[in-house]
């Protein structure tokens, strides 16, 4: 079994290092799909999304080439702004302010913090549990109305074929 803090750091970092920092996307055989990792030590970390106005995401961490944690998120652009991919666009350099901020590696942080005001933008994230299983759900307000959700859940995996 993997080390639940070193595995909640490792995310952390990961995170910034991926979507949240602006990191690269990767070449993948799935069409449609955008593939991002990072690499630490044991760690790898990928993130698999596809979509843009309307998304699905899973986020994979492999320890000594064993899957050992995911999390699974949907959702997408809301209201009045469900087509404008310009607002979109502003929407999610948003978001991955929300997920840069908090403590992610000290303390279990899944996508962002619990609440980010940053002028007419709004982030809420209301989540139950810990790196090991947990469940939640993120939103964005711009200017009071709702634009964005994403719904997600995940934690650690156990292996029990032999």
């Amino acid at each position: 079994m993997v080390d639940l803090q070193a595995l909640n750091e490792f995310v952390g970092k990961a995170t910034l290092a991926t979507y949240a920092g602006g990191g690269k996307r990767l070449e993948t055989d799935k069409k449609g799909f955008f593939d991002m990792e990072y690499q630490e030590g044991d760690f790898y970390y990928r993130d698999s999304f596809a979509g843009y106005l309307a998304s699905h995401g899973q986020e994979t961490v492999w320890y000594k080439d064993t899957p050992v944690w995911m999390c699974s998120y949907a959702g997408g652009m809301r209201g009045s702004k469900t087509d404008d991919t310009d607002f979109a666009h502003d929407t999610f350099e948003f978001l991955k302010l929300a997920m840069r901020s908090g403590e992610k590696s000290k303390s279990f942080q899944p996508r962002g913090p619990e609440n980010l005001v940053d002028g007419d933008w709004e982030y809420k994230n209301d989540y139950t549990g810990d790196v090991s299983s947990f469940k939640g759900r993120e939103e964005i307000r711009y200017k009071g109305e709702f634009v964005f959700e994403h719904n997600y859940f995940g934690g650690t995996l156990k292996d029990g074929s032999k």
